[in-house]
């Protein structure tokens, strides 16, 4: 029998894991996937070769409409991955809105409903904005007392259940899924349990008032509605390569519900999650983004109209002197990314060494905490959605809420926003990481829309302090000149742009949520002030130093002189196998005195030549289901090589979970004295010579995701390399450089200005009594 025939794919498929932490092959998983399409177009069109007669003409039709909608299934999948997204977006939406309404009173006309739903006919924020709402007291001390209750009940509910029931559903997420889509595998992470749990519990964390944000965790949900609607299909769920695509048309998706930017989430997925990134993915990410964005607006979860609340437009320009005020935002955003990104990585540092059993207990601690400080400023007590809201809009328009817009209140506002960033920043550093669900999108922005509208009220009391003069001189006297919400806009843009390290996704989503084209440019010159800040500053996004504190395999898209070769790198003490002359035990011991995820296959004549490569889990496969057929003991002689007369049919049956064999071919193998492993020995692995430099290997694994690279002298085996041996090496390297941690980052510069403020200071003081 042909080892492709007898084939039990449903057997092979629950033996033929890939193991959980380990990286995939994606050179092999593409031939599988080659190897499929093969045999599904074979089938097609062996229908119509062999009936003859009448009934032809309706085999050949029938093979049409198969191959139609196969080609028709992953638009579907997509499609309908979409739909659950959109549905699931709108659900958490109405849910958090409720929950955090319902902190400061009750409505009477119904308790299902929100203050907006509540005070419908009248416009406002205010929490006593009708007669049907009520607040839970009169008293200031009352209300504050129920604000804290429920800010600590929803953070508790929420730890609980992620520490109880799906681990995996705390933390944003999104560097696990860039390490998923790069090809390394976490058992559930994009499970059931994991999509239920974190769709249940992020409403609750947001109502808390936590400083974490949900737009990150609407990524990772994204993922996982993805990878379950693919995986009812049986073309997604056996081809990781074809998982990945869906997988990543769903983070396009989870971007574009959270932001009501589908363009942008398109481009988050090639900016951010994604190594590479075809044509063919590229529309697959904008229908998935598209459909998820569409029924999110057709539920129409805040009945505005609008995707989020923050949603805004501006009919008004602006001025070139301002330039030098958006200069002032873009440092800023520049600033707070290494801030958050050095500090918030230390306090995960004491985390995981402090407070890893007590998840629950920092949550709670840090939602109380937050509550507590928050209510008394109006900025940091109403959730960051809500505040961003309001401080991007026009004063024209509705846009002075709570006295926002007045100019006898302008000084006492700013104190007000001042006061917010600086204990915002300082909330989010030791809250993003706790043991909840938790983003870090929309808590940068709140910071940058606070930091930005205090820019923005300065800027227009210069403006009324000396109108018609200086750089004023160019403002129409009859019509507003400086817009603050337009600040609080461009500051939210740096912020997020400084902590992620993304430029032009941050652009889109900005220009799809006002709308107005004539602010691309003053948003495009703030970021790429934040970038050269943040380059200057060796800043990387929070992201990518998340994933390597995590310490998961994951190369750098950036890439980096090392100047040796990867021989420096190479593993030269292998575990080996001889491609004949070995027996059933000796294999057996190999396997258990070692944790090796495969073994390179050298020819038996000791010249070292290599055969090929070959898994773990494919040689313990093979051996078990061996060990059931009769006449198999430890003496049996196991072979790796094909002989000539097998070559022909080794190219039709290499493969894993498609050409593994039925009986008939072990018993075949097993009358020829042995056990013959050929088909599952890749006799065509990635080798490289020693001298090559180790930058060309980086991008061998990152362009074409081989699990293991040979490296080979002249067809002689040298050594191997693996993605873990690069980053091992990129880790314990020495630099002949110093780095900017290294010549003290932020730390160090921190201390500089303030030992260059201190000098100064007392400079002038001595000169004064001198004087």
């Amino acid at each position: 029998m042909h080892p492709a025939e007898g084939l039990d794919d449903d057997e092979l498929e629950q033996i033929r894991r890939y193991e959980d932490f380990t990286t995939i092959d994606w050179i092999q998983d593409s031939i599988l996937e080659r190897n499929r399409r093969i045999r599904t177009a074979h089938s097609y069109s062996a229908p119509a070769r062999v009936r003859r007669g009448p009934g032809r003409s309706w085999f050949w039709l029938w093979s049409q409409v198969r191959k139609a909608m196969d080609m028709g299934q992953s638009w579907f999948v997509v499609s309908l991955a979409g739909m659950v997204i959109g549905v699931n977006a709108a659900i958490i939406s109405i849910i958090t809105q409720w929950l955090s309404d319902i902190k400061f009173g009750y409505c009477s006309d119904g308790w299902w409903l929100n203050q907006q739903f509540c005070c419908w006919e009248i416009e406002g924020e205010d929490v006593d904005g009708c007669d049907s709402w009520h607040p839970w007291s009169n008293v200031m001390m009352g209300r504050w007392t129920v604000f804290v209750f429920f800010a600590t009940l929803f953070s508790f509910v929420a730890a609980h259940l992620v520490r109880s029931m799906a681990k995996y559903a705390a933390g944003s997420g999104i560097s696990e899924i860039k390490c998923i889509l790069a090809g390394f595998v976490m058992q559930g992470y994009l499970g059931f349990a994991t999509v239920v749990i974190k769709s249940i519990t992020l409403p609750l964390v947001i109502a808390s008032g936590l400083s974490v944000g949900k737009e990150g965790p609407s990524v990772h949900v994204a993922c996982c509605i993805g990878s379950l609607v693919a995986g009812l299909f049986k073309k997604f769920s056996r081809s990781q390569g074809k998982m990945r695509e869906i997988v990543t048309a769903a983070s396009a998706a989870g971007v574009a519900v959270a932001f009501g930017s589908p363009i942008g989430g398109v481009l988050f997925s090639i900016e951010e999650m994604s190594h590479g990134f075809s044509i063919k993915t590229m529309w697959r990410s904008f229908l998935c983004a598209l459909v998820a964005t569409v029924t999110l607006s057709a539920m129409n979860p805040f009945r505005t109209g609008k995707l989020v609340l923050f949603q805004i437009t501006y009919d008004r320009d602006w001025h070139f002197f301002e330039i030098m005020f958006y200069v002032i935002l873009g440092i800023f955003g520049g600033l707070y990314g290494a801030f958050m990104v050095k500090f918030n990585l230390q306090v995960a540092a004491f985390r995981r060494k402090h407070l890893a059993n007590h998840g629950v207990a920092e949550a709670v601690t840090l939602a109380t905490l937050t509550a507590m400080i928050g209510y008394f400023n109006r900025f940091l007590r109403m959730d960051m959605t809500s505040s961003m809201a309001i401080l991007f809009r026009e004063c024209e328009g509705g846009g002075n809420i709570g006295n926002l817009c007045q100019t006898p209140a302008q000084w006492r506002i700013s104190n007000s926003l001042f006061l917010a960033t600086i204990i915002r920043i300082g909330l989010v550093v030791i809250s993003y990481g706790c043991k909840v669900p938790a983003g870090i999108f929309v808590p940068s922005m709140a910071i940058g829309a606070t930091f930005g509208r205090m820019i923005g009220i300065l800027v227009k009391a210069m403006e009324r302090a000396y109108t018609g003069h200086g750089i004023f001189a160019v403002c129409a006297p009859d019509i507003p000149c400086i817009t603050p919400g337009t600040y609080a806009f461009l500051g939210a843009a740096a912020a997020l742009s400084g902590v992620m390290r993304i430029t032009v996704t941050v652009v889109v989503i900005m220009f799809e949520l006002t709308g107005a084209l004539n602010y691309i440019l003053p948003t495009m010159i703030v970021l790429l002030v934040t970038k050269a800040v943040g380059d200057f500053l060796g800043t990387n996004g929070i992201a990518d130093e998340m994933i390597r504190f995590n310490g998961f395999p994951f190369l750098e898209k950036e890439d980096h002189a090392y100047n040796v070769s990867v021989s420096a790198v190479m593993r030269t003490g292998m575990h080996t196998l001889m491609e004949s002359g070995m027996d059933v035990k000796q294999i057996e011991d190999i396997l258990e005195a070692t944790h090796v995820k495969g073994f390179p296959i050298e020819s038996a004549d000791g010249l070292r030549h290599i055969i090929g490569y070959i898994g773990r889990t494919e040689l313990r496969y093979v051996l078990d289901r061996a060990k059931k057929m009769p006449r198999v003991d430890d003496d049996t002689r196991c072979h790796f090589a094909p002989h000539d007369s097998e070559h022909s049919i080794h190219s039709v049956s290499f493969g894993i979970e498609e050409e593994a064999a039925g009986t008939s071919f072990f018993e075949s193998a097993l009358s020829e004295g042995g056990i013959r492993f050929w088909p599952w020995v890749n006799l065509t692995p990635i080798t490289v010579s020693p001298e090559l430099p180790l930058e060309i290997v980086m991008q061998l694994f990152k362009r074409m995701g081989p699990r293991v690279i040979l490296v080979e002298n002249h067809g002689v085996l040298m050594g191997l390399v693996t993605v873990k041996d690069v980053l091992k090496f990129i880790a314990t390297k020495p630099s002949h450089e110093l780095s900017w941690d290294d010549r003290g980052g932020l730390d160090g510069l921190l201390e500089e200005v303030w030992t260059w403020t201190a000098e100064n200071v007392h400079r002038a003081v001595s000169w004064i009594r001198r004087r």
